[in-house]
């Protein structure tokens, strides 16, 4: 037997949030024209989303807009919402839309319970969607891990980083992170 299944597009998901079908505490994103869960926040996932939140706007100033847990569209089915993105700088701040995978400078997403969902199913989604660079923070293992140069659906460079090591973004090479600050 074969299960059917509905696609959404992002007009429909938007439909449906309109309406008040979710409840206003669900934390949900749409990958793949699917309408997902996302898991909770854990004090240590909370911990780095905080502290990448204030150190990225202390050191790019006006280079770009810091954007946290906030959606991204990057086609009609699909509306993640990652952790941290830092997006082109705009003087209307994204007021009219949403941020698209070509504003995008460095995505971060940071995982715990949610490790296998993000490398397994973000990370290519991103990819897919030409998205040059993306750290996924893996919290369980207590390392970092880059993806860039997408190509064919899939990052062409991989690496994985461990504290003390520090890492620049594609976009800001004179930035050093140092990974002791998220693991310490």
């Amino acid at each position: 037997m074969q299960l059917l299944t509905h696609k959404f597009t992002v007009e429909q998901y938007h439909q449906m949030g309109e309406i008040n079908l979710f409840d206003p505490s669900d934390r949900l994103e749409l990958i793949e024209g699917e309408i997902i869960n996302m898991s909770p926040i854990g004090f240590r996932h909370a911990f780095a989303i905080n502290y990448l939140g204030n150190w990225f706007p202390r050191q790019l100033g006006e280079k770009a807009i810091v954007s946290i847990q906030n959606p991204i569209r990057l086609n009609n089915q699909s509306e993640p919402q990652p952790d941290l993105v830092l997006l082109k700088p705009r003087e209307d701040f994204y007021e009219n839309q949403l941020p698209q995978a070509e504003d995008i400078l460095l995505l971060i997403e940071v995982a715990d319970s949610s490790l296998s969902y993000d490398r397994d199913i973000k990370i290519p989604l991103y990819a897919k969607n030409a998205i040059n660079e993306v750290w996924l923070i893996n919290l369980n293992q207590n390392q970092l891990e880059v993806f860039r140069y997408p190509d064919n659906n899939q990052y062409q460079k991989q690496q994985t980083l461990t504290s003390p090591q520090t890492i620049s973004s594609l976009s800001f090479p004179e930035l050093n992170f140092p990974l002791n600050k998220i693991f310490n």
